[in-house]
């Protein structure tokens, strides 16, 4: 057992195991690493599944033989996908409609980032909380007022009305980013081109930009992921399947009241989620470098 004696000149000396701050960590490492483990297998089991039963005929499928695996791979549902004329009438929507969302939110976001960083004037602290909490309003909320808003519009069932609905979802996260990052930015070196004439556009252009390009690029991933992936906003504002996006239109096309035709289901959501997928391989260093980037000033 543990214990302590008295040494000579009266200090406590322990007996036993003493109390390693090094052995804590090691524990607390392992756990983490344990808990990691198991939630990468409850993350990973449905995308496997779902890989799994994109690569199985109909009649596989329906044999419920299997599950987990397949011993003759087909690759029939993804050839009839990639050919479908639908499916590719849904990409080309989705790509059209979030890149111009992107490229407006990148700009909105940038403009009233900086100005919000860098351009103090009154209230301009509240009005930066104010745009982040408009962010913790959830889209089930918003999506039948912004109904109303598209049909006074005229814009109901029309890809370019996801253009205006979309920015509500993607400019005060994105916005919120760019604050963090340009406030990081050290003053000196607006306050040096102010003293060389330059004016706010040029600063931002020349300087702000340049220095926080891993912030606009984190910005843009993620306002391509919320574009890219919404499901239902597509779902409550478009009705043809002319007009649909991949998310709405995988669901509306691919199901037929009570049939479902798994293994071209699954084998459309892998390819529609493989452009997110191919991002964030790639880009995923400059993701976190901007989540980040406002943690320290300086």
């Amino acid at each position: 057992m543990s214990g302590a004696t008295m040494t000579a000149d009266g200090t406590p000396r322990w007996r036993g195991r003493k109390p390693s701050l090094a052995r804590e960590r090691r524990w607390a490492l392992w756990t983490s690493y344990i808990m990691l483990v198991i939630f990468a297998f409850l993350f990973l089991v449905p995308p496997y599944f779902e890989l799994i039963t994109s690569l199985k005929t109909s009649k596989e499928i329906g044999s419920g033989l299997d599950p987990w695996y397949t011993h003759h791979p087909y690759l029939g549902n993804f050839i009839s996908i990639l050919r479908d004329a639908q499916f590719q009438m849904f990409f080309w929507n989705s790509v059209k409609i979030t890149v111009v969302v992107v490229a407006a939110t990148i700009v909105i976001s940038v403009l009233s980032a900086y100005a919000l960083a860098r351009m103090r004037f009154w209230g301009s602290q509240v009005f930066a909380t104010g745009v982040f909490l408009t962010y913790l309003v959830p889209e089930s909320l918003l999506f039948i007022p912004l109904f109303r808003v598209l049909a006074d519009l005229h814009l109901i069932n029309s890809t370019w009305g996801l253009a205006l609905v979309w920015p509500t979802l993607s400019v005060p996260f994105c916005t919120w980013i760019m604050i963090g990052y340009f406030g990081s930015i050290p003053k000196e070196l607006d306050e040096a081109a102010m003293i060389d004439g330059a004016s706010h556009l040029q600063m931002l252009w020349k300087i702000f930009i340049p220095v926080a390009m891993p912030g606009i690029i984190a910005a843009t991933i993620f306002a391509f992921t919320v574009c890219w992936g919404d499901f239902l906003y597509p779902l409550a504002f478009l009705f043809t399947a002319k007009q649909m996006v991949l998310t709405a239109g995988i669901v509306s096309t691919l199901i037929h009241g009570d049939v479902l035709d798994w293994g071209r289901i699954m084998a459309a959501n892998i390819l529609a989620s493989a452009p997110p997928i191919l991002i964030y391989a790639f880009l995923m260093d400059y993701y976190i470098a901007g989540l980040t980037a406002g943690a320290t000033k300086g």
